[in-house]
């Protein structure tokens, strides 16, 4: 008798054949979740893209969006406000933008990496990524900038953007370095590029980034779950 990964079998050559076949039909399974992924509609990923675009809209349609008070007066980040006990601001200001050029650049980046996240880890549990990575962001730009006294109104949804990308990062690590056309070299190289920008740009807020990039990491590592390979136990004759 001989046993190998909980497959029983009077003859190990049977047996291996039998394991190839397990292998073939793993794959073809895989092959089969990919396409029904690339299939599904990413409604959730749609409808946070329309809701952003929309409360810009209406915001820019009554006074300039560019403004730091107009966005302040309408839930941006910012210190004191928090401090009186505007919590709310950490949520709200994810949903901000300061003009359609920002807009459109996070819009961008959350339409091609929030589809592949939704699709992969789906819907629900990619909101709650999205949300919590925001709040992530937020609250490390806000320790910083009470950290060092420099006060500056923050809005948009790049800590939210970054944490799904730092979320694919873990989706990658979890599948063995690649997922379809993701690598972790390329999904890390995407990063250290995004911040050497905001690093070297003005008016960027590389904190919430930063605490985006990390909160969505370990959210991930809290819901994301890879499916586990099951092997019965068969005699063969």
């Amino acid at each position: 008798m001989t046993t190998l990964n909980g497959l029983q079998s009077s003859y190990p050559y049977g047996m291996i054949n039998h394991m190839d076949d397990i292998k073939n039909q793993d794959k073809e399974n895989q092959d089969k979740k990919n396409q029904d992924n690339r299939k599904k509609t990413p409604v959730v990923t749609i409808l946070l893209i329309v809701l952003n675009v929309c409360i810009w809209a209406a915001l820019d349609f009554f006074g300039d969006t560019q403004s730091a008070v107009y966005i302040a007066s309408y839930g941006g980040l910012y210190p004191t406000l928090v401090l009186e006990g505007e919590w709310y601001r950490l949520f709200t200001a994810a949903f901000l933008h300061f003009g359609a050029e920002h807009l459109a650049n996070n819009m961008i980046l959350l339409g091609a990496a929030g589809s592949k996240l939704e699709q992969v880890a789906g819907s629900l549990k990619y909101l709650l990524i999205y949300i919590g990575a925001g709040l992530a962001g937020n609250l490390l730009s806000l320790f910083i900038m009470l950290y060092t006294k420099d006060y500056a109104v923050c809005a948009g949804a790049s800590g939210a953007v970054f944490g799904i990308i730092g979320a694919l990062l873990w989706t990658v690590i979890k599948n063995r370095g690649r997922l379809e056309e993701l690598t972790v070299k390329g999904l890390l190289f995407m990063l250290a590029l995004s911040f050497y920008n905001g690093v070297t740009a003005e008016g960027i807020d590389n904190w919430a980034h930063l605490g985006g990039a990390i909160g969505g990491f370990f959210l991930c590592m809290l819901f994301y779950r890879t499916k586990r390979r099951r092997f019965y136990k068969t005699s063969l004759k």
